[in-house]
């Protein structure tokens, strides 16, 4: 069970928990003695965590983030009850240290990046547990199969979902998750296209109520150019979800595919409010508009569809010239002299 473990990607977990050994550790340049007696109680607490003596400087830190109002020694004292926890056999307790750290340096870079190798070194942890505690659970297949989904091991994953299936083929929201990994490949055949619609088919016996599975379904009719259908379950979904954007607009694109122009509109008019730089759903509405006989509202759409479209290409070359200029300078010719 730790080879399956470990194939499904937790090796990278691994690397990232070592690298936090090193990168969550303050003060590289504090020397390795006992800290001063003066200051503040936090101050005395980081002096005594920068200085190696975590285990005297846990308490006094668990008190000193709730208590300290000065704003760079709050961050300190958080990063360094961090670096403590962290690596001194007591992950758990950085939650209490994540949580005033994001609260009060949400954007800090910092404060992110200390974060992000916490939140990792907890998840392995949680794995590690999980695959020891309960090594023939569903869930430890399940968390085979989302790993290999983030590597885009897609069949891999497919596999995994199955057996999960066969330990207990009622378990809601399985048959979704092997549809979805078999419709994520960059190609998938026919068959496993017809495969991944039976199983959103099984999700819906199972759970009824499953937005995502009606959308999907509505989705393949769409490509199936099968209007009808589609139009079913988009419906379906923008009732169970009357969030799910994506969903209004699918219905009201199949609307107008099927020239149901008037219908269309209180479907994709919702969608533009959920997504109004959508330069889809400017398009969309103003084919309905246009067929509803609604001339000047579908004008207005064509034009907002236009400047969205160009504020997108705008996004998209700034990006680009953003990603040229991080280049390693040797990736590019050099210049000539």
């Amino acid at each position: 069970m730790r080879a399956l473990v470990r194939q499904a990607g937790f090796s990278s977990l691994l690397l990232l928990y070592l690298l936090l050994l090193a990168t969550l550790s303050p003060g590289q340049a504090a020397k390795k003695s006992a800290a001063p007696a003066g200051g503040s109680e936090a101050e005395r607490a980081t002096n005594l965590a920068e200085s190696g003596h975590c285990a005297e400087a846990l308490p006094l830190l668990k008190r000193a983030i709730r208590q300290t109002i000065d704003h760079d020694l709050k961050k300190r004292v958080g990063l360094d009850g961090l670096h403590c926890t962290m690596t001194h056999n007591a992950p758990y307790e950085s939650l209490d240290f994540l949580a005033v750290l994001s609260r009060d340096f949400p954007h800090d870079p910092e404060v992110l990046y200390a974060a992000t190798h916490a939140y990792s070194d907890l998840s392995l942890r949680s794995s590690q547990d999980l695959a020891r505690d309960a090594p023939f659970s569903f869930q430890v297949h399940q968390l085979n199969a989302e790993a290999l989904e983030l590597q885009g091991k897609w069949d891999e994953a497919a596999v995994e979902y199955r057996k999960i299936l066969e330990i207990n083929p009622s378990l809601a929201g399985m048959h979704a998750r092997l549809g979805r990994a078999l419709l994520s490949k960059p190609q998938p055949s026919p068959t496993e296209v017809e495969q991944a619609k039976k199983n959103f088919e099984e999700e819906l016996e199972i759970d009824p109520r499953n937005a995502v599975a009606e959308y999907v379904l509505g989705q393949l009719a769409a490509d199936s150019k099968d209007s009808s259908t589609a139009i079913q379950h988009f419906t379906r979904a923008t009732q169970l979800d009357t969030g799910f954007a994506e969903a209004f607009l699918g219905l009201g694109t199949s609307l107008n595919s099927a020239k149901r122009f008037s219908d269309a509109v209180p479907a994709l008019e919702a969608y533009e409010k959920m997504e109004p730089d959508s330069p889809t759903g400017h398009y969309q509405l103003a084919v309905a508009y246009a067929g509803a006989g609604r001339k000047d509202d579908a004008n207005r759409e064509a034009a907002l569809q236009r400047q969205t479209s160009e504020a997108l290409e705008a996004v998209k070359r700034r990006a680009a010239t953003a990603m040229e200029k991080q280049q390693p300078s040797g990736s590019t010719a050099p210049e000539q002299k």
